[in-house]
């Protein structure tokens, strides 16, 4: 089996598990508890959020451990909403949105909120000009993705940040697909909230982080105890969360390497495939996208039927959570990609444990397939 579906979710790496066993051996102490299990809880708590922070550029005190990246983006944009909502009601997002993120503003819009979704190009890229247009008297939020799931397109968050300073309007993005993979320090991006999904960057599944810049308040998602600064109640985990820390620390020291190797190899795959099949389109922008992230179209074909005659390859036909479905990609339909181009993308992501050799299969596999396909 060739696993190329990095994008979807990765593996726990060995310095992780390593990290977390002896919370899930020994040390099972409450974090808020005042005795010495749960001051060391406390202790391995505060370090792992240390460790969140130095990866994002920020102070511990702002980030906040939630149970992934679709509680951290329901965090901002119902918080955000419900704290400004006398403020004002409008919120700006784009139409290429994790379902994450689209779906608690289609929430916020059936309750009254007015949201406007903006198109993006043909890359999958959203013109920073659209957004100041966009801009409202009651604006009082904008959230634009980091980096996009299905074609790894960057958005130039730093600009849109910017003109959001300018506007005085709180901005967030879903950095899932970033964090861990290209550089994502909240002051040079510019933004107020920033969401990590520990799954995507070599962290369990379940475990995520928001940050928050200092001095923003709003009306928390969960109500209970006063856990996490009041922002997010509930006994935290202390297991995830320290697995989260140290996948951070591990991206911060190896990211500076695996990134040229596995752009290299992204780069192989993609030559090998379009050299044997130049109809093959690449979806997305060419250069300003994730270093992993390789989204082809093959026309005339499905890319569930590619991928079903490749039973030893995992990869996606977008989304992973829309393999199972029959409509096309809501990504690839915004940016403009035709029906029948769209039916038959495949994504391919790497990761650091691809070899050479594993692409240089998978790129066999996959030209193999596509003629077959085409005979048929």
């Amino acid at each position: 089996m060739i696993y190329l579906d990095y994008n979807a979710t990765t593996p726990i790496a060995p310095e992780v598990a390593e990290a977390m066993m002896p919370f899930i051996k020994e040390e099972f102490g409450n974090p808020s508890s005042s005795y010495s299990p749960g001051i060391r809880a406390k202790q391995a708590l505060e370090k792992a959020r240390g460790q969140v922070a130095r990866l994002l550029g920020c102070e511990s005190g702002e980030i906040v451990f939630t149970s992934g990246g679709s509680e951290s983006n329901n965090m901002v944009l119902k918080g955000v909403a419900l704290s400004l909502r006398d403020k004002g009601r409008h919120i700006i997002t784009t139409e290429i949105e994790h379902p994450a993120i689209f779906n608690p503003a289609i929430f916020l819009m059936e309750n009254g909120w007015d949201v406007t979704f903006l198109h993006v190009d043909s890359y999958g890229s959203v013109d920073p000009d659209d957004i100041k247009n966009a801009i409202k008297k009651d604006t009082v939020l904008i959230s634009v993705m980091h980096a996009n799931n299905e074609t790894g397109t960057l958005q130039p968050v730093q600009k849109i940040g910017r003109i959001s300073r300018e506007h005085g309007i709180l901005f967030h993005t879903d950095a899932a697909q970033s964090v861990g993979k290209v550089k994502t320090d909240v002051s040079d991006l510019c933004v107020d909230f920033l969401s990590v999904a520990g799954h995507k960057l070599y962290a369990p599944k379940g475990v995520g982080a928001l940050y928050i810049r200092d001095g923003i308040e709003m009306v928390p998602l969960i109500h209970g105890g006063g856990q996490e600064s009041g922002r997010r109640a509930g006994t935290e985990n202390v297991i995830l969360n320290v697995g989260l820390g140290a996948a951070c620390k591990s991206a911060a020291k190896n990211m500076k390497d695996d990134t040229p190797r596995i752009v290299g190899l992204r780069d192989r795959l993609l030559d090998k495939i379009v050299s044997a099949i130049p109809e093959a389109a690449l979806n997305g922008h060419l250069d300003n996208r994730l270093p992993n992230t390789l989204n082809l179209s093959f026309p005339g074909q499905t890319g569930e039927k590619i991928l079903k005659r490749i039973p030893n390859l995992c990869a996606s036909t977008g989304a992973a959570c829309k393999d199972r479905s029959t409509t096309i990609s809501h990504v690839l339909a915004a940016m403009g990609v035709s029906r029948e181009s769209a039916t038959g993308a495949v994504r391919l992501t790497l990761g650091r444990p691809t070899t050479q050799d594993e692409v240089d299969q998978a790129a066999e596999w996959i030209i193999k397939a596509v003629k077959e396909g085409i005979r048929d």
